[in-house]
């Protein structure tokens, strides 16, 4: 378990070295992404999201492949930490006040036009989202900071998707915001990162000292090393990058868009 201030907070379990299902049937090969092949969860002030309801538990994993059943996303964990990673850099740019409703609003009724405003609102307005479409059903949860005065914050706010089969449920509420210091959320993500590398460590340590380490399995330790030494150098990376916003296109891009329904609304 990982241990941060309550306000955010990522847990994981990696899936044991003897379970990981290879990728590739006729070649099956196994790399540091599928390595990381486990569960996770983000806590938010309290309330699990990605933790799937018992109901849905039940009915999915009951015919479970010999692992242990648990509420939580079963997927690759390096996916939760890349997506983070990202909106390190791109939703720690501070956003302009006259923008913050904007950002704020999680479905804007955009209109359609093709012009380079139009995208650049459009980028800077879908950067803040986790990314989540390799699930099945997901909550869109979405991150933007704001610096107003002294108080320099990361508003984070989730909504989850009613399933259209009825099979896939939640068990936080359906949706919520959160509001924490951009020094918690920051050091959520340095633990993640942190957690997840140890993790990995001991993992590769393990294949590394074993003579055949998963037999029938095409399996590079060196270059499962040199990787892992590569990511671990991700997370300063995006904290050193600068989005480098064009506040003004954004402007009058929101305004392109936007124009027609408050017009309408006047």
């Amino acid at each position: 378990m990982i241990h941060t201030d309550p306000a955010i907070r990522f847990r994981f379990g990696l899936t044991p070295l003897e379970k990981v299902i290879p990728w590739g049937a006729g070649h099956p090969v196994l790399h540091w992404f599928a390595l990381t092949d486990g569960w996770y969860c983000i806590d938010l002030d309290g309330h699990e999201v990605l933790r799937y309801s018992e109901r849905t538990v039940q009915e999915l994993r009951s015919d479970s492949d010999g692992r242990q059943p648990h509420p939580y996303v079963d997927y690759y964990v390096v996916r939760l930490w890349e997506d983070m990673i990202a909106l390190v850099s791109d939703a720690m740019e501070p956003v302009p006040q006259d923008l913050v409703d904007l950002a704020a609003d999680t479905s804007p009724d955009w209109v359609w036009l093709d012009a380079p405003e139009a995208e650049a609102v459009m980028t800077w307005h879908s950067a803040g989202y986790l990314y989540t479409s390799y699930l099945r059903i997901a909550p869109h949860v979405r991150f933007w900071r704001t610096v107003i005065g002294e108080d320099d914050t990361v508003n984070v706010t989730w909504e989850h998707q009613a399933d259209p089969e009825g099979v896939i449920e939640f068990a936080g509420p359906q949706s919520g915001q959160v509001t924490m210091a951009t020094n918690e959320f920051l050091a959520a993500v340095i633990e993640l990162d942190r957690a997840l590398f140890a993790a990995m460590d001991q993992r590769i340590s393990e294949l590394e000292e074993s003579s055949d380490p998963v037999p029938g399995v095409e399996l590079d330790v060196e270059q499962l090393r040199r990787e892992h030494r590569d990511r671990a150098t991700w997370l300063q990376r995006a904290r050193d990058r600068d989005p480098g916003t064009d506040w003004d296109a954004v402007r009058i891009g929101a305004h392109m868009l936007l124009a027609p329904s408050t017009a309408a609304e006047d």
